[in-house]
């Protein structure tokens, strides 16, 4: 059986911890992954989003190209899982939601303010 908590895998979350952007990170996956682990990967943390936004096996897999059963290992690990998935969409939407409040006060400061004032 596999063991998450070996030195090995220690050291490749450390390597991740140690990129600095997604330029870093695109380059280290595309040296470590093949091109279709890297589909996979790409594939699955995006069903989770989608599964998480509530839409349905059928939709995802239509608009992914994914089988149902992917979809419902990930399904699984999303809400029995170690919560890697969760916090990862977490901190995605947190990130999103600054960025989109970041653009509205920078839009505000380009037109001069509050609009309507």
């Amino acid at each position: 059986m596999f063991d998450f908590n070996s030195e090995a895998v220690d050291r490749l979350c450390e390597a991740f911890l140690s990129l600095k952007d997604k330029r870093e990170c695109r380059a280290f996956l595309e040296d470590l992954c093949t091109i279709g682990e890297f589909q996979d990967m790409a594939q699955r943390l995006t069903a989770a989003k989608l599964l998480h936004e509530g839409r349905n096996y059928q939709q995802i897999s239509e608009e992914l190209g994914i089988s149902t059963a992917t979809i419902s290992r990930v399904n699984r690990c999303l809400n029995y899982g170690a919560g890697g998935y969760r916090m990862v969409l977490f901190r995605m939407d947190q990130k999103e939601i600054i960025a989109e409040y970041e653009a509205g006060i920078s839009g505000k400061s380009e037109s001069g303010g509050e609009e309507g004032v």
